[in-house]
Protein backbone atom coordinates (compact mmCIF):
# COMPACT_ATOMS: atom_id res chain seq x y z
CA UNK A 1 0.00 0.00 0.00
CA UNK A 2 0.92 3.60 -1.13
CA UNK A 3 0.44 6.51 1.51
CA UNK A 4 1.92 9.94 1.16
CA UNK A 5 2.14 12.89 3.06
CA UNK A 6 0.31 16.12 1.90
CA UNK A 7 0.41 19.89 2.16
CA UNK A 8 -2.69 20.67 2.78
CA UNK A 9 -5.05 23.14 4.57
CA UNK A 10 -5.99 23.23 8.45
CA UNK A 11 -8.09 24.89 10.35
CA UNK A 12 -6.30 28.02 12.14
CA UNK A 13 -5.92 26.74 15.84
CA UNK A 14 -8.44 29.68 17.39
CA UNK A 15 -11.67 28.28 15.28
CA UNK A 16 -10.65 24.55 14.91
CA UNK A 17 -14.21 23.47 17.02
CA UNK A 18 -16.28 25.56 14.89
CA UNK A 19 -14.58 24.13 11.84
CA UNK A 20 -14.53 20.66 12.33
CA UNK A 21 -18.14 19.28 11.26
CA UNK A 22 -19.93 15.50 11.13
CA UNK A 23 -20.08 13.98 7.65
CA UNK A 24 -21.84 15.15 4.38
CA UNK A 25 -23.82 12.57 4.93
CA UNK A 26 -25.25 11.59 8.36
CA UNK A 27 -27.36 14.92 8.23
CA UNK A 28 -30.02 15.63 5.71
CA UNK A 29 -30.12 19.54 4.91
CA UNK A 30 -32.52 20.90 7.30
CA UNK A 31 -30.28 18.87 10.04
CA UNK A 32 -26.74 20.11 8.80
CA UNK A 33 -28.31 23.91 8.40
CA UNK A 34 -28.90 23.81 12.45
CA UNK A 35 -25.54 22.54 12.88
CA UNK A 36 -24.28 25.08 11.22
CA UNK A 37 -25.90 28.28 12.35
CA UNK A 38 -24.24 31.28 14.10
CA UNK A 39 -21.12 29.15 13.05
CA UNK A 40 -20.25 30.32 9.77
CA UNK A 41 -16.59 28.86 9.72
CA UNK A 42 -18.17 25.54 9.67
CA UNK A 43 -17.26 23.11 6.71
CA UNK A 44 -20.77 22.57 6.50
CA UNK A 45 -20.90 25.84 4.64
CA UNK A 46 -19.12 23.72 1.96
CA UNK A 47 -20.11 20.05 2.34
CA UNK A 48 -23.69 21.32 2.18
CA UNK A 49 -23.80 24.61 0.57
CA UNK A 50 -27.59 24.32 -0.13
CA UNK A 51 -27.92 25.28 3.73
CA UNK A 52 -26.67 28.61 2.05
CA UNK A 53 -29.42 28.99 -0.69
CA UNK A 54 -33.12 29.44 -0.57
CA UNK A 55 -35.41 26.99 0.89
CA UNK A 56 -36.06 23.96 -1.66
CA UNK A 57 -33.31 24.76 -3.63
CA UNK A 58 -32.52 21.24 -5.81
CA UNK A 59 -28.59 20.09 -3.77
CA UNK A 60 -27.36 19.09 -7.20
CA UNK A 61 -27.83 22.29 -9.34
CA UNK A 62 -24.88 24.14 -10.42
CA UNK A 63 -25.64 27.44 -7.68
CA UNK A 64 -24.90 24.95 -4.91
CA UNK A 65 -21.33 23.72 -6.09
CA UNK A 66 -20.58 27.45 -7.09
CA UNK A 67 -21.87 28.69 -3.56
CA UNK A 68 -19.62 25.40 -1.85
CA UNK A 69 -16.57 27.10 -4.02
CA UNK A 70 -17.10 30.19 -2.96
CA UNK A 71 -17.68 29.44 0.72
CA UNK A 72 -14.38 27.50 0.55
CA UNK A 73 -12.30 30.51 -0.79
CA UNK A 74 -13.60 32.37 1.68
CA UNK A 75 -13.21 30.40 4.01
CA UNK A 76 -8.76 30.19 3.15
CA UNK A 77 -9.13 34.39 2.50
CA UNK A 78 -10.43 34.87 6.32
CA UNK A 79 -7.40 32.72 7.46
CA UNK A 80 -10.26 30.14 8.72
CA UNK A 81 -8.12 27.58 7.03
CA UNK A 82 -4.42 27.70 6.67
CA UNK A 83 -1.71 25.98 4.25
CA UNK A 84 0.93 23.88 5.81
CA UNK A 85 4.21 24.51 5.14
CA UNK A 86 5.64 21.50 4.36
CA UNK A 87 4.36 17.80 3.70
CA UNK A 88 2.76 16.43 6.73
CA UNK A 89 1.37 13.24 7.78
CA UNK A 90 -1.27 13.36 11.01
CA UNK A 91 -2.10 11.03 13.84
CA UNK A 92 -5.96 11.75 14.88
CA UNK A 93 -7.41 10.21 18.26
CA UNK A 94 -10.93 9.76 18.87
CA UNK A 95 -12.26 9.35 22.81
CA UNK A 96 -15.78 8.09 22.59
CA UNK A 97 -16.39 6.69 26.21
CA UNK A 98 -13.97 4.28 27.40
CA UNK A 99 -13.26 3.19 23.47
CA UNK A 100 -10.49 4.64 22.04
CA UNK A 101 -8.99 4.92 18.71
CA UNK A 102 -6.06 6.72 17.16
CA UNK A 103 -5.79 6.63 13.21
CA UNK A 104 -3.22 7.75 10.35
CA UNK A 105 -4.36 10.39 8.26
CA UNK A 106 -2.27 10.85 4.60
CA UNK A 107 -3.11 10.39 0.86
CA UNK A 108 -3.74 6.94 -0.63
CA UNK A 109 -3.41 6.50 -4.28
CA UNK A 110 -6.50 5.71 -6.66
CA UNK A 111 -4.47 3.42 -8.69
CA UNK A 112 -4.13 1.08 -5.20
CA UNK A 113 -7.88 1.53 -5.40
CA UNK A 114 -8.67 0.64 -9.02
CA UNK A 115 -6.44 -2.20 -8.06
CA UNK A 116 -8.44 -3.21 -4.98
CA UNK A 117 -5.65 -2.91 -2.97
CA UNK A 118 -7.91 -0.95 -0.78
CA UNK A 119 -11.28 -2.93 -0.93
CA UNK A 120 -14.75 -2.14 -1.01
CA UNK A 121 -17.67 -4.22 0.91
CA UNK A 122 -20.57 -1.98 -0.46
CA UNK A 123 -22.20 -0.64 -3.59
CA UNK A 124 -22.39 3.30 -4.05
CA UNK A 125 -25.47 5.24 -5.21
CA UNK A 126 -25.00 6.61 -8.46
CA UNK A 127 -27.05 10.15 -7.52
CA UNK A 128 -24.62 10.27 -4.09
CA UNK A 129 -21.46 9.22 -6.15
CA UNK A 130 -22.30 11.92 -8.96
CA UNK A 131 -22.97 15.03 -6.15
CA UNK A 132 -19.69 13.81 -4.33
CA UNK A 133 -17.87 13.61 -7.99
CA UNK A 134 -18.99 17.22 -8.63
CA UNK A 135 -18.01 18.71 -5.42
CA UNK A 136 -14.95 17.07 -5.28
CA UNK A 137 -13.61 18.36 -8.87
CA UNK A 138 -15.75 21.79 -8.37
CA UNK A 139 -13.39 22.40 -5.49
CA UNK A 140 -10.12 20.87 -6.77
CA UNK A 141 -10.06 19.00 -3.02
CA UNK A 142 -10.70 16.08 -0.77
CA UNK A 143 -12.86 18.19 2.43
CA UNK A 144 -13.77 14.77 4.12
CA UNK A 145 -11.71 11.66 4.29
CA UNK A 146 -12.45 8.23 3.80
CA UNK A 147 -12.23 5.75 6.78
CA UNK A 148 -9.90 2.98 6.20
CA UNK A 149 -8.91 0.00 8.14
CA UNK A 150 -5.89 -2.06 7.90
CA UNK A 151 -4.86 -5.54 9.98
CA UNK A 152 -2.26 -4.32 12.92
CA UNK A 153 1.20 -3.22 11.79
CA UNK A 154 3.60 -3.43 14.73
CA UNK A 155 5.93 -0.73 13.06
CA UNK A 156 3.03 1.74 12.57
CA UNK A 157 1.54 1.10 15.70
CA UNK A 158 4.77 1.61 17.52
CA UNK A 159 5.40 5.05 16.07
CA UNK A 160 1.86 6.14 16.61
CA UNK A 161 2.39 5.45 20.58
CA UNK A 162 5.20 7.79 20.52
CA UNK A 163 3.82 10.40 19.18
CA UNK A 164 0.71 10.76 20.83
CA UNK A 165 3.28 11.53 23.87
CA UNK A 166 3.87 14.90 22.36
CA UNK A 167 1.54 18.10 22.68
CA UNK A 168 -0.79 17.98 20.08
CA UNK A 169 -2.16 20.18 17.02
CA UNK A 170 -5.55 19.99 17.98
CA UNK A 171 -7.78 19.25 21.34
CA UNK A 172 -11.06 19.43 21.66
CA UNK A 173 -14.69 17.84 22.52
CA UNK A 174 -17.65 18.14 20.12
CA UNK A 175 -21.03 18.54 21.33
CA UNK A 176 -21.92 14.61 21.11
CA UNK A 177 -19.28 14.59 23.54
CA UNK A 178 -16.77 12.54 21.46
CA UNK A 179 -13.14 14.13 21.88
CA UNK A 180 -10.83 14.70 18.84
CA UNK A 181 -7.10 15.00 18.94
CA UNK A 182 -4.76 15.81 16.48
CA UNK A 183 -0.51 15.11 16.17
CA UNK A 184 1.17 16.56 13.38
CA UNK A 185 4.00 14.53 11.61
CA UNK A 186 5.86 16.83 9.51
CA UNK A 187 7.61 14.66 6.50
CA UNK A 188 6.76 11.44 7.53
CA UNK A 189 9.05 9.50 5.55
CA UNK A 190 9.42 6.90 8.15
CA UNK A 191 6.13 7.01 8.87
CA UNK A 192 5.42 6.34 4.71
CA UNK A 193 8.48 2.98 4.81
CA UNK A 194 6.15 1.58 7.98
CA UNK A 195 3.44 1.55 6.13
CA UNK A 196 4.85 0.34 2.95
CA UNK A 197 4.78 -3.31 4.50
CA UNK A 198 0.22 -3.14 5.31
CA UNK A 199 -0.70 -5.08 2.29
CA UNK A 200 -4.22 -3.97 2.10
CA UNK A 201 -6.00 -1.77 2.98
CA UNK A 202 -10.58 -1.89 3.81
CA UNK A 203 -12.58 0.87 3.41
CA UNK A 204 -15.02 0.79 7.05
CA UNK A 205 -16.79 3.72 6.06
CA UNK A 206 -16.95 6.39 2.95
CA UNK A 207 -17.57 4.38 -0.34
CA UNK A 208 -18.89 7.18 -2.34
CA UNK A 209 -15.98 9.61 -1.12
CA UNK A 210 -13.82 6.93 -2.34
CA UNK A 211 -15.45 6.08 -5.83
CA UNK A 212 -15.74 9.97 -6.56
CA UNK A 213 -11.87 10.41 -5.55
CA UNK A 214 -11.21 7.69 -8.23
CA UNK A 215 -13.66 9.47 -10.77
CA UNK A 216 -12.35 12.57 -9.68
CA UNK A 217 -8.43 11.68 -11.40
CA UNK A 218 -9.89 9.85 -14.38
CA UNK A 219 -11.77 13.59 -15.47
CA UNK A 220 -8.60 15.24 -14.66
CA UNK A 221 -6.66 12.64 -16.72
CA UNK A 222 -8.36 13.25 -19.72
CA UNK A 223 -8.55 16.53 -19.55
CA UNK A 224 -4.74 16.97 -19.17
CA UNK A 225 -2.70 16.36 -22.09
CA UNK A 226 0.54 16.52 -19.61
CA UNK A 227 -0.96 13.70 -17.10
CA UNK A 228 2.19 12.19 -15.25
CA UNK A 229 1.19 10.24 -12.59
CA UNK A 230 2.47 12.44 -10.12
CA UNK A 231 0.09 14.55 -10.01
CA UNK A 232 -2.23 15.18 -6.69
CA UNK A 233 -5.32 14.40 -7.94
CA UNK A 234 -4.40 10.84 -8.06
CA UNK A 235 -4.15 11.01 -4.87
CA UNK A 236 -7.22 10.89 -1.98
CA UNK A 237 -7.95 11.85 1.54
CA UNK A 238 -8.21 9.07 4.26
CA UNK A 239 -7.53 8.05 7.52
CA UNK A 240 -6.29 4.51 8.31
CA UNK A 241 -6.88 3.14 11.77
CA UNK A 242 -5.74 -0.44 12.74
CA UNK A 243 -8.45 -2.76 12.77
CA UNK A 244 -7.95 -4.23 16.71
CA UNK A 245 -9.10 -0.67 17.54
CA UNK A 246 -12.53 -0.30 15.49
CA UNK A 247 -16.02 -0.11 17.46
CA UNK A 248 -18.51 -1.60 14.98
CA UNK A 249 -21.96 -1.33 16.20
CA UNK A 250 -25.01 -3.46 14.98
CA UNK A 251 -27.65 -1.65 12.87
CA UNK A 252 -31.03 -2.92 14.09
CA UNK A 253 -34.11 -3.98 12.22
CA UNK A 254 -38.18 -2.38 12.84
CA UNK A 255 -40.96 -4.08 10.63
CA UNK A 256 -43.60 -2.10 10.42
CA UNK A 257 -46.39 -4.51 10.53
CA UNK A 258 -47.09 -8.31 10.79
CA UNK A 259 -48.96 -8.98 7.59
CA UNK A 260 -51.86 -11.28 7.96
CA UNK A 261 -50.05 -12.49 11.55
CA UNK A 262 -50.89 -12.21 14.93
CA UNK A 263 -48.11 -11.89 18.14
CA UNK A 264 -49.04 -15.27 18.90
CA UNK A 265 -48.57 -16.73 15.14
CA UNK A 266 -45.03 -14.46 14.45
CA UNK A 267 -43.68 -16.91 17.85
CA UNK A 268 -44.70 -19.95 16.54
CA UNK A 269 -43.63 -19.35 12.90
CA UNK A 270 -40.29 -18.11 14.76
CA UNK A 271 -39.90 -21.04 17.32
CA UNK A 272 -40.33 -23.95 14.15
CA UNK A 273 -38.01 -21.52 11.89
CA UNK A 274 -34.60 -21.22 14.52
CA UNK A 275 -35.75 -24.44 16.58
CA UNK A 276 -37.34 -23.20 19.63
CA UNK A 277 -36.86 -19.58 21.33
CA UNK A 278 -35.09 -17.92 24.35
CA UNK A 279 -37.88 -16.01 26.52
CA UNK A 280 -36.66 -12.73 28.58
CA UNK A 281 -33.48 -12.61 26.43
CA UNK A 282 -30.74 -10.02 26.98
CA UNK A 283 -32.14 -6.75 24.45
CA UNK A 284 -28.41 -6.65 23.17
CA UNK A 285 -27.36 -10.04 22.13
CA UNK A 286 -24.27 -11.42 23.26
CA UNK A 287 -22.60 -13.15 20.51
CA UNK A 288 -22.45 -13.69 17.01
CA UNK A 289 -24.92 -16.55 15.81
CA UNK A 290 -27.64 -14.19 18.12
CA UNK A 291 -30.45 -12.19 17.43
CA UNK A 292 -33.25 -10.97 19.75
CA UNK A 293 -36.50 -9.78 18.99
CA UNK A 294 -38.58 -7.81 20.59
CA UNK A 295 -42.58 -8.16 20.00
CA UNK A 296 -45.57 -7.69 22.28
CA UNK A 297 -43.71 -5.94 24.83
CA UNK A 298 -40.86 -8.79 25.48
CA UNK A 299 -37.75 -9.41 23.80
CA UNK A 300 -37.21 -13.59 22.55
CA UNK A 301 -33.77 -14.62 21.75
CA UNK A 302 -32.86 -16.81 18.46
CA UNK A 303 -30.88 -18.80 17.34
CA UNK A 304 -29.09 -18.23 14.20
CA UNK A 305 -27.48 -21.27 12.39
CA UNK A 306 -24.73 -21.33 10.55
CA UNK A 307 -23.56 -23.71 7.18
CA UNK A 308 -19.80 -23.68 7.43
CA UNK A 309 -19.65 -24.34 3.97
CA UNK A 310 -21.85 -21.10 2.81
CA UNK A 311 -20.13 -18.21 1.45
CA UNK A 312 -18.94 -15.07 4.41
CA UNK A 313 -22.14 -12.86 3.39
CA UNK A 314 -24.73 -15.90 3.66
CA UNK A 315 -22.96 -16.47 7.14
CA UNK A 316 -23.71 -13.64 8.77
CA UNK A 317 -26.85 -13.32 11.74
CA UNK A 318 -28.57 -10.43 9.20
CA UNK A 319 -28.52 -12.45 6.29
CA UNK A 320 -29.87 -15.61 7.73
CA UNK A 321 -32.50 -13.19 9.52
CA UNK A 322 -33.47 -12.04 6.25
CA UNK A 323 -32.94 -15.32 4.62
CA UNK A 324 -34.87 -17.45 6.56
CA UNK A 325 -37.75 -14.91 8.74
CA UNK A 326 -37.86 -11.45 7.34
CA UNK A 327 -38.28 -12.36 3.35
CA UNK A 328 -40.29 -15.60 3.45
CA UNK A 329 -42.99 -14.78 6.79
CA UNK A 330 -42.64 -10.55 7.30
CA UNK A 331 -42.86 -10.59 3.40
CA UNK A 332 -39.51 -8.20 3.08
CA UNK A 333 -38.18 -9.35 -0.39
CA UNK A 334 -35.70 -6.01 -0.68
CA UNK A 335 -34.20 -4.16 2.05
CA UNK A 336 -33.10 -1.56 -0.40
CA UNK A 337 -36.62 -0.85 -1.29
CA UNK A 338 -39.55 -1.78 1.55
CA UNK A 339 -41.32 0.38 2.64
CA UNK A 340 -42.08 -2.00 5.23
CA UNK A 341 -38.49 -1.42 7.20
CA UNK A 342 -36.67 0.78 8.94
CA UNK A 343 -33.11 0.48 10.32
CA UNK A 344 -31.55 2.13 13.27
CA UNK A 345 -28.05 2.27 14.27
CA UNK A 346 -26.73 0.69 17.31
CA UNK A 347 -25.28 3.82 18.77
CA UNK A 348 -29.21 4.48 19.88
CA UNK A 349 -29.40 1.41 21.96
CA UNK A 350 -32.25 -1.55 22.26
CA UNK A 351 -34.08 1.05 24.20
CA UNK A 352 -35.15 3.06 20.85
CA UNK A 353 -36.54 -0.41 19.18
CA UNK A 354 -38.54 -0.52 22.36
CA UNK A 355 -39.86 2.88 22.22
CA UNK A 356 -40.68 2.67 18.82
CA UNK A 357 -42.71 -1.21 19.00
CA UNK A 358 -44.39 0.35 21.92
CA UNK A 359 -45.87 3.17 20.39
CA UNK A 360 -46.25 1.91 16.70
CA UNK A 361 -46.38 -2.11 16.89
CA UNK A 362 -44.70 -4.18 14.56
CA UNK A 363 -41.59 -5.90 15.50
CA UNK A 364 -37.90 -5.23 16.01
CA UNK A 365 -34.79 -6.90 15.67
CA UNK A 366 -31.82 -6.34 17.52
CA UNK A 367 -28.32 -7.64 16.14
CA UNK A 368 -25.16 -8.80 17.72
CA UNK A 369 -22.26 -6.48 15.78
CA UNK A 370 -20.84 -7.39 12.40
CA UNK A 371 -16.87 -7.98 13.17
CA UNK A 372 -14.23 -6.72 11.53
CA UNK A 373 -13.14 -9.92 10.59
CA UNK A 374 -16.11 -10.92 8.94
CA UNK A 375 -16.36 -7.27 7.27
CA UNK A 376 -12.41 -8.40 5.66
CA UNK A 377 -13.74 -11.90 4.86
CA UNK A 378 -16.39 -10.23 2.64
CA UNK A 379 -14.43 -7.88 0.69
CA UNK A 380 -11.59 -10.28 0.20
CA UNK A 381 -14.18 -12.23 -1.52
CA UNK A 382 -15.04 -9.82 -3.68
CA UNK A 383 -18.90 -10.08 -2.25
CA UNK A 384 -21.18 -7.03 -0.78
CA UNK A 385 -21.91 -6.55 2.70
CA UNK A 386 -26.23 -6.68 2.83
CA UNK A 387 -27.71 -3.24 2.72
CA UNK A 388 -27.44 -1.73 6.52
CA UNK A 389 -25.12 -4.34 8.09
CA UNK A 390 -22.87 -2.10 10.20
CA UNK A 391 -22.45 0.97 11.77
CA UNK A 392 -19.19 2.69 12.70
CA UNK A 393 -18.62 5.21 15.87
CA UNK A 394 -17.21 7.50 16.27
CA UNK A 395 -17.56 9.40 12.94
CA UNK A 396 -14.54 10.96 11.68
CA UNK A 397 -14.77 14.66 11.10
CA UNK A 398 -14.67 16.71 8.17
CA UNK A 399 -12.63 20.10 8.06
CA UNK A 400 -9.45 18.71 10.12
CA UNK A 401 -7.58 17.98 7.07
CA UNK A 402 -8.49 18.91 3.71
CA UNK A 403 -6.34 17.81 0.74
CA UNK A 404 -6.12 20.36 -2.06
CA UNK A 405 -5.31 19.46 -6.18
Amino acid sequence: MRIRAFQGLVPHPAHTPEVACVPYDVVNAAEAAALAAGKPRSLLHVDRAEIDLPAKTDPYSDAVYSKARENFLALQRNGTLVRETGPCLYVYQQQMGAHRQRGLVAVCHVEDYDAELIKKHEKTRKDKEDDRTRLIDTLGANTGPVFLTYRDETAVTALVAAKVLEKPLHDFTAPDGIQHTVWRVAGGEDWVRAFGRVPLTYIADGHHRAASAARVARLRRERNPQHTGAEDYNWFLCVLFPASELKILPYNRIVLDLPGLTPADLLVKAKTIFGGLEENAPPSPTAVGRVSMYLGGKWYGLRCPVDAQADPVARLDVSVLQDKLLAPVLGIDDVRTSKRIDFVGGIRGPGELVKRIDADGGVAFSLFPVTIDQLMDIADAGQIMPPKSTWFEPKLRSGLFIHTF
